[in-house]
């Protein structure tokens, strides 16, 4: 079976289910709501060659819950599943999850 492995400063992101508003019985999706998309890493590149600087290392894992910029990460089909890519520092943010919830 195929696997996505992310290279350089590269990560792959699988988005996570949109929320879909319901009226009675009819569903509004979430589409064409301007908003940022969030997901969880599914590959993460090792990092990337900097001249002057050296090599620096990613800094998500996979399993970090992030959200995406509303435009920057190219969208991918993959098995039968979406999935978002693009660099590390276009990620706007990682969702921390609280140890006592």
């Amino acid at each position: 079976m195929s696997k996505l492995e992310a290279l350089f400063d590269a990560v792959i992101v699988k988005p996570l289910e949109s929320e879909e508003t319901q009226f009675g019985s009819i569903f509004i999706p979430d589409a064409g709501k301007d908003r940022n998309e969030q997901g969880e890493v599914v590959a993460v590149g090792p990092g990337s060659e900097y001249g002057g600087i050296g090599f620096i290392p990613t800094q998500l894992k996979v399993g970090d819950i992030v959200i995406l910029p509303t435009m920057g990460f190219s969208r991918l089909q993959f098995n039968g599943d979406e999935y978002y890519i693009g660099k590390e520092r276009e990620i706007l943010a990682k969702i921390n999850k609280e140890e006592n919830e």
